[in-house]
């Protein structure tokens, strides 16, 4: 297990940023997204804080909530036309995960989709420093990052450890102006993140309560949290299991987790831009029926855990129940998305040049079918 981020948690915590920037050197590029920090006040306080210490700052605005190949390359050439000496990222895992390839592109001659599609290794990067404002992805604290690529209709993710954070900054308050669909979406993630290493390979007893303790959060906390969305208290905690659910935590003693039901998840936000929690709550229960009959004593264990009941069945039915009451979909139709008759087989053509598949749990072209009626009834 290697994580060497360096994590600030709590109120005001962003104050620090300026002096733990400076270490890095005296330019840096600021990278955020459509100006929702700007409209609740957090991009005044990470520019002051890095002002103060005497940083210049170049801004690259705009970074799409499924993030694009283009933006990573157009960031990373004003990177370097300005010189700068670090990132700072502000925003939820999409920004954070465009900072990651923008960190590894800008001092190599290829672009980002090269690595990203395994072509090219990374050799180096620029120092990255994150400011979270939105629970889910738990970006600010592991190595990994997708990024989209529209004309290929394919999103990949990918992992590398030059693509670690240096620091990464969370004040939950900066979470307060999430809506609640933002919010119930990145409650989702965070389960996603932990149910991906519990269909992982390998038995590890005490990661699986790891994972369970992790999910009990969520179901306990989430639900409430959206009743009380001004709520310090409840931001914090889902704030912290967010992160907890995917910084190596829930991997440890495994060989791999499976991440096909992400895999699944990318295809619905290359084709129609579904948001990455709410094609979660889609995928996740049609990939569960899938494994019904062919691991129920995996999905069994989970339920007794999670929900106190054993039938696998019913397992599936609680997760679902519980994605609809924090208002995600778990249809394609919930999205309010207008698919037409073309949508399966337009979703079946992209799942198979994206080649989805877990690294555990393999799927074939006939579970390509199945899981495209689950999701379109």
């Amino acid at each position: 297990m290697y994580n060497p981020v360096k994590l600030h948690f709590g109120k005001g915590v962003t104050q620090k940023l300026g002096k733990a920037a400076s270490g890095y050197g005296k330019k840096a590029l600021l990278v955020y997204g459509k100006g929702s920090v700007k409209k609740s006040g957090e991009y005044d306080q990470v520019i002051k804080s890095l002002t103060g210490a005497g940083i210049e700052v170049f801004e690259y605005p705009g970074i799409k909530p499924n993030p694009v190949v283009e933006d990573v390359e157009k960031a990373a050439e004003l990177g370097r036309e300005k010189g700068v000496e670090m990132i700072i990222a502000v925003g939820g895992g999409s920004v954070l995960d465009s900072a990651k390839y923008i960190s590894i592109s800008m001092p190599s001659e290829h672009s980002c989709w090269e690595m990203a599609s395994g072509k090219i290794k990374p050799e180096a990067s620029v120092p990255l420093l994150g400011v979270l404002t939105l629970a889910a992805t738990g970006s600010e604290m592991n190595m990994f990052a997708v990024v989209q690529n529209d004309r290929e209709q394919k999103k990949i993710g990918y992992g590398h450890p030059l693509m670690f954070p240096k620091q990464s900054f969370l004040d939950p308050s900066f979470t307060l102006s999430v809506p609640a669909d933002h919010t119930a979406y990145g409650v989702v993630d965070l389960i996603a993140h932990c149910l991906e290493g519990w269909f992982g390979e390998g038995e590890a007893s005490l990661t699986d309560r790891f994972i369970v303790s992790i999910i009990r959060e969520a179901v306990e906390y989430g639900p409430a949290l959206l009743r009380e969305p001004d709520n310090y208290d409840l931001r914090a905690r889902i704030m912290f299991a967010a992160t907890m659910a995917l910084n190596g935590l829930t991997a440890t003693g495994r060989k791999s987790g499976d991440w096909g039901v992400h895999a699944i998840g990318h295809c619905l936000s290359v084709l129609w831009d579904i948001p990455h929690g709410a094609s979660l709550s889609i995928a996740f229960p049609a990939w569960m029926k899938l494994q019904e009959s062919r691991i129920p004593e995996r999905i069994s264990t989970l339920g007794r855990e999670v929900f106190g009941s054993s039938d696998p069945s019913q397992t599936i039915r609680h997760f679902s129940d519980f994605f609809s009451l924090l208002g995600s979909p778990v249809k394609i139709s919930g999205t309010g998305i207008e698919a037409g008759d073309k949508a399966p087989a337009r979703l079946l053509e992209v799942m198979k040049i994206n080649e989805v598949n877990g690294s555990v749990h393999k799927l074939s072209e006939s579970d390509y079918h199945f899981l495209v009626r689950e999701m379109m009834q």
